[in-house]
Protein backbone atom coordinates (compact mmCIF):
# COMPACT_ATOMS: atom_id res chain seq x y z
CA UNK A 1 0.00 0.00 0.00
CA UNK A 2 1.35 3.43 -0.63
CA UNK A 3 1.33 5.70 1.55
CA UNK A 4 -0.74 8.73 1.86
CA UNK A 5 0.36 12.25 1.79
CA UNK A 6 -2.35 14.41 2.32
CA UNK A 7 -6.43 13.11 2.81
CA UNK A 8 -9.38 15.88 1.76
CA UNK A 9 -12.56 15.47 3.85
CA UNK A 10 -15.50 16.55 3.36
CA UNK A 11 -16.68 19.26 5.90
CA UNK A 12 -19.57 17.66 7.98
CA UNK A 13 -20.74 21.51 8.58
CA UNK A 14 -20.73 22.11 4.73
CA UNK A 15 -21.89 18.69 4.07
CA UNK A 16 -25.41 19.18 5.99
CA UNK A 17 -25.88 22.79 4.35
CA UNK A 18 -25.18 22.18 1.01
CA UNK A 19 -27.69 18.93 0.47
CA UNK A 20 -30.27 20.99 3.04
CA UNK A 21 -30.02 23.70 0.18
CA UNK A 22 -30.59 21.14 -2.25
CA UNK A 23 -32.92 19.59 -0.88
CA UNK A 24 -34.98 23.04 -0.05
CA UNK A 25 -34.85 24.11 -3.82
CA UNK A 26 -36.10 20.87 -5.00
CA UNK A 27 -38.94 21.28 -1.88
CA UNK A 28 -39.86 24.61 -3.43
CA UNK A 29 -39.93 23.83 -6.69
CA UNK A 30 -42.20 21.09 -6.12
CA UNK A 31 -44.12 22.75 -3.86
CA UNK A 32 -45.01 25.52 -6.47
CA UNK A 33 -45.58 22.70 -9.25
CA UNK A 34 -48.39 21.32 -7.05
CA UNK A 35 -49.74 23.10 -4.70
CA UNK A 36 -49.78 26.78 -6.75
CA UNK A 37 -49.14 25.69 -10.47
CA UNK A 38 -49.05 28.37 -13.08
CA UNK A 39 -51.67 28.32 -15.48
CA UNK A 40 -49.83 27.25 -17.98
CA UNK A 41 -49.29 22.69 -17.94
CA UNK A 42 -45.89 23.36 -20.03
CA UNK A 43 -44.28 25.85 -17.20
CA UNK A 44 -45.69 22.96 -14.27
CA UNK A 45 -44.40 20.17 -15.94
CA UNK A 46 -41.22 22.07 -15.95
CA UNK A 47 -40.93 23.04 -12.38
CA UNK A 48 -41.73 18.98 -11.85
CA UNK A 49 -38.76 18.01 -14.31
CA UNK A 50 -36.36 20.57 -12.38
CA UNK A 51 -37.37 19.08 -9.17
CA UNK A 52 -36.80 15.97 -9.52
CA UNK A 53 -33.22 17.07 -11.26
CA UNK A 54 -32.62 18.99 -8.32
CA UNK A 55 -33.67 16.09 -6.24
CA UNK A 56 -31.16 13.37 -8.21
CA UNK A 57 -28.12 16.20 -8.12
CA UNK A 58 -28.67 16.07 -4.31
CA UNK A 59 -28.56 12.37 -4.07
CA UNK A 60 -25.32 12.55 -6.27
CA UNK A 61 -23.77 15.10 -4.36
CA UNK A 62 -24.74 12.91 -1.00
CA UNK A 63 -22.61 10.08 -2.38
CA UNK A 64 -19.54 12.05 -3.66
CA UNK A 65 -19.20 13.88 -0.67
CA UNK A 66 -19.12 10.57 1.81
CA UNK A 67 -16.15 9.60 -0.16
CA UNK A 68 -12.62 12.03 1.16
CA UNK A 69 -9.99 12.05 -1.61
CA UNK A 70 -6.05 11.04 -0.67
CA UNK A 71 -2.84 11.65 -2.50
CA UNK A 72 0.31 9.55 -2.55
CA UNK A 73 3.22 9.44 -4.20
CA UNK A 74 1.80 7.72 -7.33
CA UNK A 75 -1.21 10.87 -7.71
CA UNK A 76 -4.69 11.94 -6.73
CA UNK A 77 -7.40 9.01 -5.62
CA UNK A 78 -10.57 9.19 -4.63
CA UNK A 79 -11.88 6.88 -1.07
CA UNK A 80 -13.06 3.87 -4.05
CA UNK A 81 -9.24 3.86 -5.81
CA UNK A 82 -10.51 5.93 -8.65
CA UNK A 83 -7.27 7.19 -10.08
CA UNK A 84 -8.50 11.35 -10.52
CA UNK A 85 -4.64 12.14 -11.68
CA UNK A 86 -1.27 10.44 -11.59
CA UNK A 87 2.07 12.74 -10.72
CA UNK A 88 3.76 12.13 -13.71
CA UNK A 89 0.35 14.12 -15.99
CA UNK A 90 0.17 17.14 -13.53
CA UNK A 91 1.91 19.67 -15.46
CA UNK A 92 0.65 22.72 -12.88
CA UNK A 93 -1.65 23.91 -10.03
CA UNK A 94 -3.57 26.81 -10.06
CA UNK A 95 -4.69 28.23 -6.73
CA UNK A 96 -5.08 31.79 -7.09
CA UNK A 97 -7.94 34.17 -6.20
CA UNK A 98 -8.52 34.58 -9.65
CA UNK A 99 -8.01 31.10 -10.86
CA UNK A 100 -10.65 28.40 -12.17
CA UNK A 101 -11.05 26.80 -9.47
CA UNK A 102 -13.71 25.14 -7.12
CA UNK A 103 -14.08 27.09 -3.99
CA UNK A 104 -11.71 26.17 -0.93
CA UNK A 105 -9.84 24.15 -3.94
CA UNK A 106 -7.62 24.04 -6.17
CA UNK A 107 -7.32 23.25 -9.99
CA UNK A 108 -4.67 20.88 -12.05
CA UNK A 109 -3.65 21.21 -15.11
CA UNK A 110 -2.50 18.10 -16.67
CA UNK A 111 -0.81 16.26 -19.81
CA UNK A 112 -3.13 14.73 -21.26
CA UNK A 113 -7.04 14.99 -21.25
CA UNK A 114 -9.05 12.76 -19.24
CA UNK A 115 -12.83 11.94 -19.52
CA UNK A 116 -15.30 14.37 -18.31
CA UNK A 117 -16.45 13.58 -14.81
CA UNK A 118 -18.15 15.47 -11.83
CA UNK A 119 -18.38 14.51 -7.82
CA UNK A 120 -20.27 17.50 -6.88
CA UNK A 121 -18.68 19.20 -4.12
CA UNK A 122 -15.63 17.19 -4.41
CA UNK A 123 -13.43 17.31 -7.68
CA UNK A 124 -14.88 17.85 -11.51
CA UNK A 125 -12.19 16.98 -14.96
CA UNK A 126 -12.95 18.61 -17.90
CA UNK A 127 -10.52 18.27 -20.49
CA UNK A 128 -7.05 18.66 -19.08
CA UNK A 129 -8.10 20.42 -16.37
CA UNK A 130 -8.95 19.15 -13.14
CA UNK A 131 -10.81 21.01 -9.99
CA UNK A 132 -10.82 19.73 -6.45
CA UNK A 133 -12.81 21.44 -3.74
CA UNK A 134 -15.93 22.78 -2.92
CA UNK A 135 -17.43 21.48 0.26
CA UNK A 136 -14.62 20.23 0.79
CA UNK A 137 -12.22 21.72 4.29
CA UNK A 138 -10.09 24.82 3.02
CA UNK A 139 -7.52 23.56 5.26
CA UNK A 140 -7.04 20.14 4.07
CA UNK A 141 -7.39 21.38 0.48
CA UNK A 142 -4.62 24.32 0.87
CA UNK A 143 -1.88 21.35 2.75
CA UNK A 144 -3.38 18.94 -0.45
CA UNK A 145 -1.98 21.77 -2.92
CA UNK A 146 0.63 22.44 -0.87
CA UNK A 147 2.24 19.11 -1.46
CA UNK A 148 1.39 18.90 -4.93
CA UNK A 149 3.24 22.22 -5.20
CA UNK A 150 6.11 20.59 -3.58
CA UNK A 151 6.28 16.97 -5.51
CA UNK A 152 6.40 18.85 -8.64
CA UNK A 153 9.11 21.03 -7.37
CA UNK A 154 10.91 17.53 -6.29
CA UNK A 155 9.95 15.67 -10.04
CA UNK A 156 11.72 19.19 -12.00
CA UNK A 157 14.73 18.87 -10.00
CA UNK A 158 15.30 15.48 -10.37
CA UNK A 159 15.87 15.60 -13.62
CA UNK A 160 12.76 14.94 -15.11
CA UNK A 161 12.04 17.85 -17.11
CA UNK A 162 12.59 19.10 -20.29
CA UNK A 163 15.82 20.70 -19.70
CA UNK A 164 17.47 21.18 -23.54
CA UNK A 165 14.58 20.70 -25.37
Amino acid sequence: MTEELAVLRVSAVRRVVGLGVMVLLAGLLLSVALVRPPDAPLWRGFLLVLGGAVLALGEAMRRATAHPLRLTRAGLFDDTGRELARIDDIEGIERGMFALKPSNGFTLKLTRAGGRAWAPGVWWRFGRRLGVGGVTSAAQAKAMAEILTALLLERSQGGQGDEGA
